[in-house]
This record gives C-alpha cells, sequence and structure tokens, in this order.
C-alpha cells in the first residue's frame, strides 16, 4: 500500500510551492537592482537564467502531461494547459492541481486508494521537476551572486536574501528528491528526521566548495567560466549518455533529461544507472574534486596576499576541508543511519552497493498499479537495488520502463 497523503505532507506541498514563487520574485528583485544600478548585463544574465530553466523545466513538464494516462491529467481543457506552459506558468499550474486534489484527499475524505495514488503520482513530478528548476536556476545565479559580492565587497539585502533562499531550496530539493525515490520502498527504508539531517548537510557542504571555487575563478578571468563550464557539462553529458538512460519516452526529450541532468553532476552527485554506485561515486567525486582544486589553486596561485581580495584566503582554503567533511558526512550516512541499517541487521543488504543480491528489497505495491509514476520508478530502481519481486507486484508491467 502507498503511503498515506496526510495533512503534514499538504502543508509541506503549499511551502514548496510558495517557495518557488517567493524564489522567483527574490530572482526579480535582484535583477531590477542591477539594472537600476547601471548593471544591465547582469540583470539580463539573471533573467536568462531564470528563463532558461523555467523554459527547460516547462518543456519536461509539458512532455510528461502528453504522456500521462487521461485519469491524470487535469480536468481542464487541454488548449488551456498548453497555453501555460507557454506562458511558463505550467509548473506553478502542476503545483496548484496538486494541492487542490490535495486538499480533497485530506479535508473531503476522499480516501480511495485511486485519490491516493494520483496524488503520489502528482507528488513525484513536482520533486522532479523542482529539482531540475533549482539546478538550472540557483546554482548558476548562487555562483554570479557571490562573484558580484566578492567583485563589489558589499552584499545588498536583496543578493544576501537570493544566496541564502537559493542554498536552501537546493539542498531541499535534493532531500525532497531522495524522500520521494524512497517512498517506492516499504515503510522501514523511509528516511527518519536525524537521517534526513545529515542528508541535507552533507549536500550542503559538497554544494559550497563548488560553487565558492567556481565564484572564485570567474572573479580571476571573469570570462573563464565560459570555457569551463561548457567543458565540464560535456564530459557529464557524455558520462551520462554512456550510463545508457532511459527516463523520457522519446529519443529526442531524452536528451534534454541528459542535457540537465550534465548540469545537476556540474554541481552535486546524481545516480541515473543501476547497479552499483560505489565505483561511480568514487569517479564522480574525484574528478570534482581535482577539478574544484585546480581552479582554487589557480586563484591562489594569482591572488597575492597582499591584494584586495587576501581576507579570502583562509575561506579557499577552508573549501577543500569542508568538501571532505562532505564526504564523511556522506559514508557516516550509509554506515550508520541509512534506513537500510534495519534490513541488514534482519540478514538484508544495502540497496546501494548490494553485490547484486537484491532479492530481499521490496518495492511497494499498489492497488491502482497504472497509477503510478514509471519515471520516478524508473529512477527509483536505479537509485536502489530491484527487486526479483517487483514484476510480481506490477503483473501489468508497471514497473518495466
Amino acid at each position: 500500500m502507498a503511503p498515506r497523503f496526510g495533512p503534514l505532507q499538504l502543508g509541506l506541498a503549499a511551502a514548496g510551492t510558495a517557495a518557488a514563487v517567493l524564489d522567483v520574485c527574490v530572482d526579480g528583485w535582484v535583477a531590477a537592482e542591477y539594472a537600476w544600478g547601471g548593471q544591465p548585463g547582469l540583470a539580463a544574465l539573471v533573467l536568462a537564467l531564470l528563463a532558461i530553466a523555467s523554459v527547460a523545466t516547462q518543456a519536461c513538464s509539458w512532455l510528461w502531461l502528453r504522456s500521462d494516462p487521461p485519469a491524470l491529467r487535469p480536468d481542464v481543457p487541454q488548449w488551456l494547459v498548453a497555453v501555460l506552459h507557454l506562458l511558463q506558468l505550467g509548473f506553478l499550474f502542476r503545483c496548484l492541481h496538486a494541492l487542490r486534489v490535495g486538499w480533497k484527499v485530506c479535508w473531503e475524505k476522499a480516501e480511495e486508494e485511486e485519490e491516493q495514488s494520483r496524488m503520489a503520482f502528482f507528488s513525484h513530478d513536482i520533486s522532479m521537476l523542482r529539482l531540475f528548476e533549482t539546478f538550472l536556476e540557483n546554482t548558476p545565479q548562487l555562483t554570479l551572486l557571490l562573484y558580484v559580492i566578492l567583485q563589489t565587497d558589499k552584499a545588498e539585502p536583496s543578493q544576501a536574501l537570493g544566496i541564502c533562499t537559493a542554498f536552501l531550496c537546493v539542498t531541499w530539493s535534493l532531500l525532497d528528491y531522495h524522500k520521494s525515490l524512497r517512498s517506492f520502498l516499504q515503510d522501514k527504508y523511509e528516511l527518519s528526521w536525524h537521517s534526513s539531517i545529515i542528508y541535507f548537510l552533507w549536500n550542503l557542504f559538497l554544494i559550497c566548495p563548488r560553487i565558492l571555487v567556481v565564484a572564485l575563478f570567474a572573479l580571476l578571468w571573469p570570462y573563464s567560466v565560459a570555457v569551463h563550464f561548457p567543458l565540464v557539462w560535456l564530459a557529464m553529458f557524455l558520462w551520462v549518455s554512456l550510463q545508457g538512460t532511459d527516463f523520457m519516452e522519446s529519443p529526442g526529450p531524452e536528451q534534454l533529461y541528459r542535457a540537465m541532468v550534465a548540469v545537476i553532476l556540474y554541481f552535486s552527485w546524481f545516480n541515473v544507472a543501476q547497479g552499483r554506485t560505489l565505483y561511480r561515486s568514487i569517479i564522480y567525486h574525484g574528478f570534482i574534486l581535482v577539478d574544484s582544486t585546480l581552479l582554487a589553486l589557480s586563484w591562489l596561485w594569482c591572488q597575492s596576499p597582499s591584494e584586495e581580495h587576501s581576507y579570502l584566503i583562509p575561506l579557499v582554503s577552508a573549501a577543500l576541508p569542508c568538501y571532505v567533511l562532505g564526504l564523511a558526512l556522506r559514508v557516516a550516512y550509509y554506515k550508520w543511519l541509512h534506513p537500510n541499517l534495519q534490513m541488514q541487521q534482519e540478514g538484508g543488504y544495502d540497496v546501494v552497493d548490494a553485490n547484486g543480491r537484491t532479492d530481499r528489497l521490496e518495492f511497494r505495491s499498489l492497488s491502482v498499479p497504472d497509477l503510478v509514476n514509471r519515471r520516478m520508478q524508473w529512477l527509483a530502481e536505479a537509485q536502489f537495488a530491484v527487486s526479483r519481486t517487483v514484476g510480481q507486484r506490477f503483473p501489468n508491467g508497471a514497473a518495466a520502463l
């Protein structure tokens, strides 16, 4: 049985929608201040990052709606939904539609399994779309905001607010995405509050140094990031392509998905393939660690202690220990706080690196298998080992993507 959607989940969904609207408003505030301050280039760059993230997110949202079962489509004319996506309001429409269904489930006593499954389906898609939008918009804007602050040696209120909200949005979206994937497993595998805190912190400690060194590299050579980002992005795109993802319904949209995942990988680890993640994770973190170290050393080599930004040298020196601390927290999470430790104590195996012994991991059984979110289930099966009983639980092929 799928987890029940209750008032707490509805409140978190409403908070997530409000945070998304607030984030767009803060971006507009920052762009307006740049424009009024005589920096139209920076204002245009902020708006361009916002537009690119929005267009990619709306495209995914529309493609998913087109491939969804008719029973899951909003009860409004399809032309209106298309217009909303063209106006870059499709994601907001999804969130509001999910809140409407969630309200019905929670307060109008719509306890039928079909309604619960519909709500779970919407929540999974919103979680993934929020992750895409966050990494395509917030992480580049964080780098830009840090660059401007370091260049001017002052932080406007809008910039400080933008940095705080962006960092929270990035790390929270990763945690929300991970919890969404784990909801496909049995209840005993869900994240506890202390596991969630460590998961949140390790991602924060890994992402912060990455953004800092990229911003400092841009401070040293302002146009260098225009070369560095495409090269690393291309390497990550090839990395994802070689892993043979099968997330979208057709080859063209699949390339869009791989391109967005490559942006995520520029800043943070993101698993997209089944099998052992240990070796892939070591390769990825090793690459990012070497790349970030080279960026930091480039800045330190060219920055004399007597120069204007010498106060940043201790901060840069702390970036590597911060990244190592993030890796240590990740190791500690999987060693002592992972939800599957209970399964190991009962004679099972870790779902992330189980050496192929996945027969004890079970996915949730749903009474309405046609409403299984197959996109997110594919990612759950990539993130976690696939149970041998999945085919039995979904005899109509819901688990076979």
